[in-house]
């Protein structure tokens, strides 16, 4: 389980308590100006306390490569830099180091292979959410039209690609946000117990981002 986080928390408790009661370990990757928030300092306290994996999402939550065009990049080399580093320096503040962070996920989940290329420069690895469902649609709400998508739509969106695909969700990386904006009211994390129960049921265990990306 991997969430992401940049501007809003509200989903903190239930998650926590969610992954507390199935004993799930999550990683979590939020941006600088999620870090340093002194609103969510507790949220990042009760992550770490609970022994979660806190990472990178950059500083400021930059746009990096154009949505129609993505070879084109919207940042320098220098930006990009600046930008990661003061990510890192943000949670350095609260006992992360960048050696017990390597993961770094693109804002936005969107990227290119200079992006990438630069991120290993940096000395890290950039990683993203496994391709194929909805669950990081999350975030849509209803005013946003056709690109809404509601917690069922996107629950549904998982068990398909479970059966369509052989080795099933294997290996895979499902994500979420840790909070949305209020215009969406049908929050999925309302719906994480029973996602994980029903992963359980399957037959699959869920394990910490650094066993399954070593």
């Amino acid at each position: 389980m991997v969430f992401t986080g940049h501007e809003f928390a509200d989903g903190y408790p239930v998650i926590r308590k969610t992954l507390r009661k199935h004993h799930v370990p999550a990683a979590f990757f939020l941006t600088g100006d999620f870090y340093r928030n002194p609103g969510f300092a507790p949220v990042i306290k009760g992550l770490k306390k609970d022994g979660h994996y806190l990472g990178a999402h950059s500083d400021r939550h930059l746009l990096y490569a154009d949505w129609g065009k993505r070879d084109s990049l919207l940042v320098s080399k220098r930006q990009f830099m600046v930008d990661l580093m003061a990510n890192y320096a943000e949670m350095a503040r609260f006992g992360v180091a960048k050696e017990e962070a390597p993961f770094f996920l693109p804002p936005y989940e969107w990227y290119n292979q200079q992006i990438a290329n630069w991120t290993t420069e940096a000395g890290f690895t950039l990683i993203n959410y496994t391709s194929g469902t909805l669950s990081h649609a999350d975030y849509t709400y209803p005013s946003l039209g056709r690109q809404y998508r509601s917690s069922q739509t996107i629950l549904d969106s998982i068990w398909e690609r479970e059966e369509k695909d052989p080795h099933g969700l294997n290996g895979f990386l499902l994500l979420m946000h840790l909070g949305t904006d209020p215009a969406r009211t049908d929050k999925l994390y309302h719906q994480l117990d029973f996602l994980l129960q029903e992963l359980k049921r399957r037959g699959y265990q869920l394990v910490p981002l650094r066993e399954l990306l070593p």
